[in-house]
């Protein structure tokens, strides 16, 4: 298999939970050839990996399905809320910080600072 089918495979066995980039595939893959648990060669201008006999044996000693557990019990709209949430509170920032008055800079990030303080205080909170 080559690096693209792999993102694809990885992103379907999740559930679509997870599917790396290929920032984090191709480093990994030349890393766990430089291990000797991988061999790489190019058959029609992909280059193809397959496990070695010491890959094989590692990918035996660990979980059978290790994807099964990605993405399990992870409410994604409330993910989603929180990204759209951050996202605009970094363009409110950001335009503070461009357009603002010293002072209202200085208020701007006091506002950052003590959210981040509430934020916590809230994981302290007894239930």
């Amino acid at each position: 298999m080559h690096g693209y089918e792999m993102i694809a495979e990885i992103g379907e066995r999740t559930g679509g939970a997870w599917r790396p980039s290929p920032g984090s595939i191709y480093p990994t893959l030349q890393l766990l050839e430089e291990e000797g648990l991988i061999t790489a060669q190019e058959v029609s201008g992909k280059r193809l990996v397959q496990l070695t006999d010491a890959g094989r044996a590692e990918a035996e000693a660990g979980a059978d399905e290790p994807w099964a557990e990605a993405g399990r019990e992870v409410d994604w709209e409330a993910v989603q809320e929180v990204g759209q949430a951050l996202g605009a509170v970094d363009a409110a920032i950001r335009q503070v910080m461009a357009t603002g008055t010293e002072a209202q800079r200085a208020k701007g990030l006091a506002v950052l600072t003590e959210t981040r303080k509430k934020l916590y205080l809230i994981l302290a909170e007894d239930e």
